[in-house]
């Protein structure tokens, strides 16, 4: 099975929520459940990071979802070239472990940059009948190039 999808998003705090419905509807829809819950937390974290950190203003972000061998592959796409770090949030800080959750959750993870402007922030999971698979054809596992 080979599956896309994609929406834009406003640079509006609601669109966290909608990229959350978007993905699970999609998910649902491709009869793609089992990994839901993890995906839906990291277009949470991404989507968040590219509204406060990675659009220019007046752009939005792209989510796309694309599932192949057994592989669901979720890319967020923002504005600006600067790179998110997974960090290590002091107990008392109140943000900053968003993509330390995309780490744990997330089979694999990285960014690379997208042309003319901005970057890809991507992430896969494995299904059930994928033990051995990570990534997609054609993407370097944490890749930080095209």
């Amino acid at each position: 099975m080979t599956e896309s999808a994609h929406r834009f998003f406003e640079s509006v705090p609601e669109s966290v929520r909608e990229a959350r419905e978007f993905v699970s509807t999609t998910l649902t829809g491709w009869g793609l459940v089992e990994r839901i819950d993890d995906i839906r937390l990291c277009v949470s974290e991404l989507a968040t990071n590219a509204l406060v950190h990675g659009t220019v203003s007046g752009h939005g972000f792209l989510v796309r979802l694309h599932a192949e061998d057994d592989v669901v592959r979720l890319e967020v796409h923002d504005s600006r070239r600067r790179r998110p770090e997974a960090r290590r949030a002091a107990d008392t800080d109140v943000s900053g472990r968003g993509l330390v959750l995309v780490a744990a959750l997330a089979d694999d993870w990285g960014v690379r940059e997208r042309a003319p402007l901005g970057k890809v922030v991507w992430s896969c999971f494995k299904t059930a009948e994928s033990p051995g698979a990570v990534g997609l054809p054609g993407h370097t596992s944490r890749s930080t190039t095209p």
